[in-house]
């Protein structure tokens, strides 16, 4: 079983959404305890031994890294599509 971290920047973001897309994607996040790499995961590149990955929910991406080592799943950002790929 893996822990599920959010970075201050997704943190801050969930709490701007309305309450019920906040518990929606929240929700989602939190099944990543259990499979950190579900199937409708993208693997989209390494940045040293961790893997970052891109999940899809609704209209919404969330890039987070998976810390094998560690058991962690480090959810770095939050957005809609265009904007969660720009740093």
């Amino acid at each position: 079983m893996y822990e599920v971290h959010l970075s201050e920047h997704a943190d801050i973001f969930l709490r701007k959404l309305d309450k019920h897309l906040s518990e929606r994607i929240t929700s989602r996040l939190k099944r990543l305890a259990e499979t950190p790499i579900p199937t409708d995961a993208k693997f989209i590149m390494r940045e040293g031994s961790d893997k970052i990955f891109r999940y899809r929910i609704g209209d919404y991406r969330a890039l987070y890294k998976v810390k094998d080592n560690e058991k962690i799943v480090l959810i770095a950002k939050i957005d809609k599509r265009p904007r969660v790929y720009q740093r």
